[in-house]
C-alpha cells in the first residue's frame, strides 16, 4: 500500500506539472496614469509671458503660447489666461477673489554659449548660423502665498540659421513651429511639460 500511495503521488507530481502547473507568466498590460500635475481642481491657471536672457526677439513670446498648447491640449476643464509681468501685483492681490487665478505658471528663457559662424549661400549671399544653448524654465506659483508648487527645466544645445545681432546681442525671431527655433522650443517645451501630460506604462 505504501509503495502505491508513493507511485500515486509521483504520477500526480507528473501530471500537474505536465499540465503546464508551473509557474505561469503573468500578461503585461499597458496603463494610462494621470498627470504628476494635476491642474483641473484650480481650473483658472495664470500664464504670464515667459521671460529671457542674453537675447532679444520673439523667441520668449513663442515659447510662452506653445507651453499655453501644450498644457490646454494635456488637460481639460482648465482655463489659462495670459499676463504681462506687469500684472502681477494685481494677479496676486485678486488671488482670493473668485473670478482670480489660485496658481499661476512662470517661465524663463537662458540663452548661452552663442559660436556664430559666417558663410556665403550658393549665390553668395552672406548667412550667420551659430550654435546656441537653449534652457527653458518652467515654475508654478500659488498665487496667494507666493509659493513655488512645482518646477522643471529642460536644455539643449542646437545650430541655428538666420541669426541676427543687436549691439552685440542675439536675435531670434520665433513665428513657425517648423523652422529650427521651433522645433528647439517644441522640444523643451514637450520635455518641462511631462508632469502635466498622462503618460502610459507596462504593468
Amino acid at each position: 500500500m505504501r509503495v502505491l500511495r508513493v507511485l500515486l503521488c509521483f504520477f500526480i507530481i507528473l501530471a500537474v506539472f505536465g499540465c503546464g502547473g508551473g509557474p505561469r507568466r503573468v500578461a503585461r498590460q499597458r496603463v494610462l496614469l494621470p498627470p504628476t500635475l494635476n491642474l483641473v481642481p484650480h481650473h483658472y491657471i495664470g500664464l504670464f509671458e515667459f521671460s529671457v536672457e542674453n537675447a532679444k526677439g520673439t523667441l520668449h513670446q513663442f515659447a510662452t503660447h506653445r507651453f499655453e498648447e501644450y498644457v490646454l491640449a494635456a488637460q481639460s476643464g482648465i482655463e489659462m489666461r495670459e499676463f504681462t509681468s506687469t500684472d502681477s501685483s494685481r494677479v496676486f492681490a485678486s488671488a482670493d477673489d473668485a473670478n482670480g487665478c489660485p496658481v499661476a505658471f512662470f517661465g524663463h528663457i537662458k540663452i548661452s554659449n552663442v559660436k556664430p559662424r559666417g558663410g556665403l549661400t550658393a549665390g553668395l549671399a552672406p548667412v550667420l548660423r551659430a550654435s546656441v544653448t537653449v534652457e527653458l524654465s518652467v515654475w508654478l506659483v500659488n498665487t496667494r502665498t507666493g509659493g513655488v508648487m512645482w518646477r522643471r527645466s529642460s536644455a539643449s544645445t542646437e545650430e541655428v540659421g538666420g541669426l541676427s545681432f543687436i549691439g552685440g546681442t542675439p536675435s531670434f525671431s520665433a513665428r513657425d513651429p517648423n523652422d529650427a527655433y521651433g522645433h528647439l522650443i517644441n522640444q523643451l517645451v514637450y520635455n518641462v511639460t511631462y508632469d502635466v501630460r498622462s503618460t502610459w506604462v507596462d504593468q
